[in-house]
């Protein structure tokens, strides 16, 4: 079942977003030549703590880390490792912050305003970055996903279908030479971090449920550079001809008139 929020939840959820997003800016500005993935992962545990929330992601079905940290054909969840960053390299950050509602509401909370988001709520982000300098193609495929990622943020609006979603992505994807992964998805988000709907990179217009005034949910669009078939490694997905993928993520709430981003 796909939950609705009231303006209050989605009010908090837009301030546990923004401060997920200082978070993922902030990690990406220490990427850079010679860095080591683990010293990301402390500073991400740091900036965590001292939000008064918790990694969602670590514990989540045996995750051992704070954040994915996935390098060139690793699509998501890949593990911190003590790997040092090279040129070249691309790297995505997936992060997650649970948030008690007390972080951001003084004094005694009214539940009954926040009916969907219990005692707390999840937030959940994604953004690639290239590391020292790449060919063209790598850097085509980086922006390709991120504007991939806006395409289908656009068709956000109340009435539409979510498969007006995919097909904006895989449509735009696809002309830019590039596949969509297809067994990988956004998700609905709230007190839970993966909620209802199943939210796809791909689809028809005329497909898939009707987007209602209250729904938030996370778009996460995966580009490959080969093949869009996955395969396990440890606990990555990564491309089944370990080909180079990028991926971006944000959280967005629906809307009568069109969509907030909750990840800004």
């Amino acid at each position: 079942m796909i939950t609705i929020k009231t303006k209050e939840e989605i009010e908090v959820m837009k301030e546990g977003g923004k401060y997920l997003k200082f978070v993922v800016d902030s990690l990406g500005e220490k990427l850079d030549i010679g860095v080591k993935d683990t010293e990301i992962e402390k500073l991400a545990e740091k900036m965590i703590e001292e939000s008064g929330g918790k990694a969602n992601f670590k514990g989540q079905d045996g995750f051992p880390s704070c954040l994915c940290f996935s390098i060139n054909e690793e699509i998501v969840h890949g593990v911190p490792s003590k790997r040092i960053l090279k040129s070249g390299d691309i790297v995505t950050i997936d992060i997650g912050i649970f948030f008690p509602l007390n972080v951001f509401l003084k004094g005694n909370i009214d539940y009954k305003k926040y009916p969907n988001l219990k005692d707390g709520f999840n937030t959940d982000m994604a953004r690639t970055y290239i590391i020292g300098d790449a060919d063209l193609e790598i850097k085509r495929l980086v922006k390709a996903n991120k504007k991939a990622l806006k395409r289908g943020i656009s068709h956000v609006k109340e009435g539409n279908t979510f498969g007006q979603i995919g097909e904006a992505i895989e449509r735009f994807s696809e002309k830019q030479g590039f596949n969509v992964v297809k067994n990988l998805c956004g998700h609905g988000i709230g007190s839970k971090l993966h909620e209802d709907p199943d939210v796809l990179n791909y689809g028809k217009r005329k497909y898939g449920p009707v987007m209602k005034e209250g729904m938030v949910f996370c778009i996460e669009p995966m580009l490959s550079m080969g093949s869009d078939e996955i395969k396990k490694r440890g606990t990555s997905y990564i491309t089944e001809d370990n080909s180079l993928c990028a991926h971006f993520e944000d959280m967005v709430a629906v809307t009568k008139n069109g969509f907030i981003l909750l990840t800004e």
